[in-house]
């Protein structure tokens, strides 16, 4: 008996899931309070950003690699190098990542799975102390 391996991507529903978990990620950090900070450092629109963001989880997760073939690699903390990224922005876009992941991702152990890295990547793109 062999079991069939699926992405993460598959896991947790796809691009209907990847959709919902970015459009709530931005939702948050547009309309929270706590996340004013985060919000700041992007632009007035966030569509592009969240296009960029659904594109670049969508591969990062096992499905299309819609991002590197619009874009290119990625280069995350080169590319975000022109904002100021301290240890408050990071959190604030940490904490609204964290919601949006609890609301739209039902199994805990995928959320963890998905978190733990997604927490790193953060630390990684801070740019100030």
């Amino acid at each position: 008996m062999s079991e069939e391996t699926i992405t993460l991507y598959e896991a947790i529903g796809g691009d209907r899931t990847v959709r919902a978990l970015t459009s709530r990620f931005y939702e948050l950090m547009d309309t929270l309070p706590e996340a004013a900070n985060c919000r700041a450092v992007h632009p007035q629109s966030l569509e592009g950003s969240q296009e960029k963001f659904y594109e670049y989880l969508t591969g990062y997760l096992g499905g299309p690699q819609l991002y590197i073939e619009k874009r290119g690699h990625p280069r995350l903390r080169s590319r975000h190098f022109v904002a100021a990224i301290g240890s408050t922005e990071r959190d604030e876009w940490l904490l609204c990542f964290r919601r949006a992941l609890d609301e739209t991702i039902e199994n805990e152990k995928l959320r963890a799975i998905i978190w733990e890295p997604v927490e790193r990547l953060a630390l990684h793109i801070q740019n100030r102390e």
